[in-house]
């Protein structure tokens, strides 16, 4: 079976997108759209006999795939999703998938009642260290795991040019570290540890030419007793020959052991009062965070083939953005929230 797939959307991020269909077995790229032309023309370049489009309906209505790629920014996501649910066509979808946990909500059931897959992009926890983590952690390795933390460092985001040459709508975001980053590390946290039941958050604003926060520390308690500690700051970065590779670094205590991950991929554990040694496992350096956009994409296409468990529906996003809706009422209301 060869899974015919159209791209909406050609640009910063798209390209990952690209790339990692473009490598696909089973999987043949029949359309892309962008009102860019040079843009749709370079990404349809890429894929021989691939129809470039300046609107995505009329990309839908023409090569009928079985399954678009959203990678267009929020505020498009709603009509895009409405147009490709009338014409019953399967769903990826960038996040985040709305500017507003409502609208993303609405977008949501809109698949859900018609009954057409919608997938989130949610492409950390496939980046091959927190699935190597996972592996880890239930196999014992730490023991019980009590304490997780991750440090975002990117340092991305100085100065008046900060994200303008990549992702400029990113400035004008009123919500962004936690809504545009920091969504990722509630869905890695929970794929790690578990369920979150509660939060407390503080967020600021460094840079003063975006308009929302930049930095924060958030506090997660979790179903079976662990705390986390999410400590981001998209100002100042982390040792790393690449900062945006694994975005900062990762700690998992238990009571038998640490995991630890640098800024260059690499995964160490120490065993209780031993000594820490580097935990070698396989890799890939490649396109984005270790190849997650392509890891992500064949999870997709194995559901769709194979029948595989889909782990990153749409449904599952809304319990991300519920905890995310809860960062921010605590950090405006200065206290715990539970969930």
């Amino acid at each position: 079976m060869t899974l015919s797939v159209a791209i909406a959307g050609c640009g910063y991020f798209s390209r990952f997108h690209q790339d990692a269909w473009s490598r696909m077995e089973g999987v043949r790229v029949v359309g892309v759209a962008d009102r860019d032309e040079a843009k749709r023309m370079a990404a349809a370049s890429l894929f021989p006999g691939a129809a470039a489009f300046n609107e995505a309906e009329a990309m839908l209505d023409t090569v009928k795939p079985d399954l678009i790629d959203i990678v267009t920014p929020p505020q498009t996501h709603r009509a895009l999703v409405e147009a490709a649910t009338k014409r019953g066509v399967k769903m990826i979808c960038q996040k985040p998938v709305a500017p507003e946990y409502d609208e993303a909500a609405l977008i949501v059931e809109t698949a859900e009642k018609a009954g057409v897959m919608l997938a989130v992009h949610e492409n950390f926890r496939f980046m091959p260290w927190f699935m190597e983590a996972h592996r880890l952690i239930r196999a014992g390795a730490i023991g019980k795991p009590l304490n997780i933390t991750f440090r975002l460092r990117p340092g991305d985001g100085q100065g008046p040019e900060a994200y303008l040459s990549r992702q400029p709508y990113f400035q004008q975001m009123p919500r962004f570290l936690i809504h545009e980053t920091g969504i990722h590390l509630i869905d890695v946290f929970r794929y790690l540890l578990g369920e979150i039941t509660g939060v407390f958050a503080r967020l600021r604003r460094i840079n003063p030419v975006i308009k929302g926060e930049d930095a924060g520390l958030v506090i997660f308690d979790f179903a079976d007793g662990a705390a986390g500690l999410f400590d981001g700051n998209r100002h100042v970065d982390h040792p790393s020959d690449d900062t945006r590779m694994t975005n900062g670094v990762l700690l998992v205590e238990g009571d038998q052991g640490v995991l630890r991950l640098d800024g260059y991929g690499k995964l160490f554990l120490r065993k209780l009062r031993g000594e820490e040694a580097e935990h070698p496992y396989a890799w890939q350096d490649r396109g984005y965070g270790g190849d997650c956009v392509y890891g992500q994409s064949q999870h997709i296409v194995e559901h769709l083939t194979k029948g595989t468990p889909l782990v990153n529906s749409g449904r599952d996003y809304l319990r991300n953005l519920a905890i995310e809706e809860a960062v921010y009422r605590s950090a405006r209301e200065g206290r715990f929230i539970t969930l």
